[in-house]
């Protein structure tokens, strides 16, 4: 398989969250030799290991088209009703066979033979299956556990996607541009030895989460910074829905905290949103109050934040709760008594963060992308599940079930002979004379970029917000491409070129929409 300066393999997973997992276990399975690369230090590193919540299942007295109604109506009406239907009725099935069968996920009970079942915003049901408020720390540590026995998996830590491979735009041979293009791997550099190498395969999986760390404040990991949806926009791919950002309504409120996240089955649990004064306010904005879409909860504490000219609200679960705390959310308590906030005794101060992106590289019901032998699953991908706005906890079950989805499609249309040669694709260009890196430089350009897209691409959007943001990220993109081809080659020059172009395709989506809809909120 590893050659001296590429690989070839019949699949590359580009991803290792529940998405790049799965697909690989899935793939795995059919017996077909996959390489799995993640720019983390360890596999186990993803948005998926932060997912505190948990993922939707259907609970007792639950029913698939219920599931499908909140799903649709969260997202405010223009999901793909074919995708929704997918995720609806084998979403469950996919969970017991996978989670709970064969990786043995230990879902918390209610009784020795109950699953417990929690309740989100958005959610008419009690449906979302958890382990505590730990969910995809333990469902990421089982997969990489299991996908280690596999002698046809290769897991590379450390590894940096640079750009896809596609031909004809990196062949030699000038008679491949008579045909279709097709994305034929990955330009993938190692982190360590700072060399570029090619990877190949006829099937490439997208599997690289999300965008949300191009926004100054997130709850996401810092490395969130969309890399698929920039080596995807570039290789040609269709990309839609960037507008459609979803910021979560409770990240906690500390200078050390670093984005930390207060999950929704806390709100789910019975707490209470309050201004600084004390008063609860979501009674004013919606009649489901704190269980309302993440949207429009985000807006009113916005709102009430402007109002009160406060930088936080407080979210009050000690009042209310009818639960054993430390119990039902020990990280959520031991952080914050981390931060010296004892969460049984007081309220949490909490402000919004960007979270998830509900557009992405279209897909279809198997995670094909537009661009030949490309597919993208999870955050990454747009199957349409989401619409205008993620129903909670979905996230992770879409990331299973695509994920899933397309290695079985991968396997049963498997062809192993290759339409090229390796030796007519272009090795990686380094420039005569690279250029040391200047960190200062670097800090400052993702400062920029943060800066600009939460001031003026954010939570509420204007017209003028949005071309200020166009004109200086354009001016940035053009620093930034400069500084990257003269450059040494390294992780934090890739990503900053990566993240700009993500935060433009964000802000000219959300200016080419002048209407409000779900999570895209433009004031006129």
């Amino acid at each position: 398989m590893v050659k001296d300066k590429s690989i070839s393999t019949d699949l590359l997973i580009i991803g290792c969250g529940i998405a790049g997992a799965s697909a690989a276990l899935e793939a795995a399975k059919s017996g077909l030799r996959v390489v799995v690369i993640t720019k983390n230090l360890t596999p186990e590193e993803s948005n998926t290991f932060y997912a505190q919540g948990g993922i939707v299942s259907l609970g007792h007295d639950d029913h698939p088209e219920l599931l499908k109604e909140d799903i649709i109506e969260t997202g405010d009406g223009i999901n793909y009703p074919e995708a929704v239907e997918i995720l609806s009725n084998e979403g469950k099935k996919i969970v017991d066979d996978i989670l709970i069968k064969e990786l043995k996920i230990p879902f918390s009970r209610s009784s020795p033979d109950s699953l417990d079942y929690a309740q989100e915003a958005g959610h008419s049901r009690r449906r979302i299956l958890h382990i505590k408020d730990t969910t995809g720390k333990t469902i990421e540590e089982k997969f990489i556990k299991v996908l280690k026995n596999y002698s046809n998996v290769t897991l590379l830590s450390d590894h940096t996607a640079v750009d896809l491979l596609t031909v004809p735009h990196h062949s030699k041979n000038p008679v491949a541009y008579y045909k279709e293009t097709q994305c034929i791997g990955a330009y993938v550099l190692d982190n360590q030895n700072k060399k570029v190498k090619n990877i190949y395969s006829p099937f490439t999986i997208l599997a690289t989460g999300g965008c949300s760390a191009v926004y100054l404040y997130t709850s996401n990991p810092q490395g969130a910074i969309g890399d698929g949806y920039a080596m995807a926009y570039r290789a040609g791919a269709r990309i839609v829905n960037m507008e459609y950002i979803q910021f979560h309504p409770t990240s906690l409120f500390h200078r050390d905290a670093d984005g930390f996240l207060i999950s929704e089955t806390v709100r789910g649990e019975g707490a209470r949103l309050k201004t600084k004064d004390g008063q609860t306010f979501m009674e004013n904005y919606n009649e489901k109050r704190e269980l309302g879409p993440r949207d429009e909860v985000t807006r009113a504490i916005y709102e009430e934040m402007i109002n009160s000219n406060s930088n936080y609200v407080f979210l009050d679960l000690a009042s209310y709760a009818k639960i054993d705390i430390k119990k039902r959310f020990p990280n959520i308590y031991q952080t914050c008594i981390k931060y010296g906030i004892d969460i049984t005794k007081e309220p949490i101060p909490v402000v919004p963060a960007a979270h998830y992106c509900c557009g992405g590289v279209i897909v279809d019901i198997w995670g094909k992308s537009s661009l030949k032998g490309l597919f993208a699953v999870g955050e990454v991908s747009c199957t349409g599940v989401h619409g205008a706005n993620r129903l909670a906890s979905t996230s992770l079950l879409e990331g299973l079930v695509w994920g899933t989805r397309a290695s079985k499609y991968i396997a049963s249309h498997f062809d192993p002979g290759a339409p090229y040669r390796d030796s007519d694709i272009h090795e990686w260009y380094y420039p005569e004379k690279e250029e040391e890196i200047d960190p200062a430089l670097i800090n400052q350009d993702w400062l920029s970029v943060r800066s600009t897209m939460w001031n003026y691409a954010g939570i509420i959007r204007t017209r003028k917000r949005l071309e200020r943001a166009k004109a200086d990220l354009d001016y940035l993109r053009h620093r930034i491409e400069k500084f990257y081809k003269e450059a040494r080659m390294d992780a934090k020059v890739v990503g900053l070129k990566h993240g700009i172009q993500v935060a433009q395709l964000i802000t000219y989506a959300a200016i080419n929409n002048p209407e409000s809809r779900g999570a895209h909120f433009i004031k006129t």
